[in-house]
């Protein structure tokens, strides 16, 4: 048995389970399996990983950035992300992909945008702003903007209201709470200018209802979860696959 699993926490949302095993089905790859594992503890992402004897790992908030500085060798764009969402075992070495970037920018690729503020300042945030190379940070405390030196960043208390197109949330407000990612005000200010909402959680949010008030176009974070699965099942099987075939098959289970 080949063993596959998302490290998070919390992971019981994880639609994850569902869409591997669909693929790994669907590709007679019966002897590989995929489940879930909360991790509390970001610095034992990979002890865990090699005594479960796991073949590959997604990696969800929040451990994104432990997954990057333990893994045995980083690779891509995760080199300059420094965020690693994907481990796979590559000849005994846990090797760290970040396939988060390529799965956003797929997903929101009808929306016509100029100007983006990204809400959030983790792992996610820095993949999304290499993509988003003149995006602006918003974030509540000063501490994490010192990985954004490229990008105009303001914590809640610094931020001067202007408007952007495009508004994308990477932050876990919402995901197991009633939080938003920013104060109420900041962000009814922010989408009375906008034309657009993403979101990288995949079910409605308080911040997508929020959102829902302006009647903007809102995204959720669906289709980046598939985007960026079908490149990690990718790596996971290691041969070549058909990804429109495969993004089909994962839709088919959400």
């Amino acid at each position: 048995m080949k063993l596959f699993t998302i490290f998070g926490n919390p992971v019981a949302h994880s639609k994850s389970p569902r869409m591997y095993n669909k693929c790994f089905k669907e590709y007679n790859l019966n002897n590989y399996c995929y489940t879930r594992t909360l991790l509390e503890n970001g610095e034992d992402i990979i002890k865990v990983f090699k005594e479960l004897k796991i073949y590959g790992a997604s990696v969800t908030v929040p451990h994104k950035e432990w997954a990057y500085k333990l893994a045995d060798e980083v690779r891509g764009i995760a080199k300059e992300i420094k965020a690693v969402n994907c481990l796979v075992l590559e000849n005994d070495k846990v090797i760290g992909y970040n396939t988060d970037a390529e799965g956003f920018v797929e997903s929101i690729k009808e929306f016509d945008y100029k100007s983006v503020l990204i809400i959030g300042a983790g792992g996610t945030a820095k993949a999304l702003s290499l993509m988003f190379k003149d995006a602006d940070i918003l974030n509540r405390s000063e501490k994490r903007l010192k990985d954004f030196t490229n990008h105009t960043s303001y914590t809640w208390n610094t931020f001067k209201i202007k408007q952007y197109d495009l508004i994308i949330n990477t932050t876990s407000a919402g995901l197991s709470d009633t939080n938003l990612p920013a104060p109420k005000n900041i962000l009814e200010e922010l989408f009375k200018n906008a034309k657009y909402v993403a979101d990288v959680i995949y079910f409605e949010t308080p911040f997508q209802k929020l959102a829902k008030q302006y009647n903007l176009k809102i995204k959720d974070g669906s289709d980046m979860l598939v985007y960026q699965g079908v490149l990690q099942f990718e790596k996971f099987v290691d041969f070549k696959i058909n990804k429109k075939e495969v993004a089909t098959f994962m839709k088919s289970v959400l």
